[in-house]
């Protein structure tokens, strides 16, 4: 049977899932240059070793708040698609194995009423419940454009 690798993350005290083959790397956070007239989904950018990264914060998208800056809060840097996006997260908790038996796939109206297209499954840890998403169905097209348009 088939294992599959996700770093866990937090976000509102919710744990949440990304395949480790999309996660880039884990950084501090470091400041964000706000873009003028930009979107609402992106934050700003920031120059990691020469690269310019746009940065999403997804508690602001899933729950409509921003994420606070702690000492646990951190970048992870993924790739959606061809391009390098960071999410800002609470707290990067572990990387954690699941079969294919601990992954429960959610009927398409759960999936849409929730984060869109880009929940993947629930990944299920005994007592414990980490919803999988899929960054690159997370987003619309006209975002993907948008992000392509900051990183270019």
């Amino acid at each position: 049977m088939a294992e599959h690798q996700y770093v866990v993350f937090l976000l509102n005290k919710e744990e949440f899932g990304l395949n480790i083959d999309t996660v880039h790397e884990i950084v501090q956070p470091r400041k964000i240059v706000k873009l003028p007239q930009s979107s609402e989904l992106i934050e700003g950018i920031i120059n990691l070793r020469g690269a310019i990264i746009p940065i999403v914060d997804l508690k602001k998208r899933f729950y409509g708040t921003s994420t606070e800056r702690l000492e646990t809060t951190r970048f992870v840097i993924v790739e959606v698609g061809e391009w390098k996006v960071g999410i800002i997260v609470d707290v990067v908790s572990e990387v954690q194995n699941f079969s294919e038996k601990q992954i429960a796939i959610l009927p398409p109206f759960i999936q849409h009423v929730s984060v869109g297209s880009g929940l993947k499954g629930v990944g299920k840890l005994n007592d414990r419940l980490v919803i999988l998403l899929d960054l690159a169905l997370i987003f619309s097209s006209e975002e993907m454009n948008l992000i392509e348009e900051v990183t270019s």
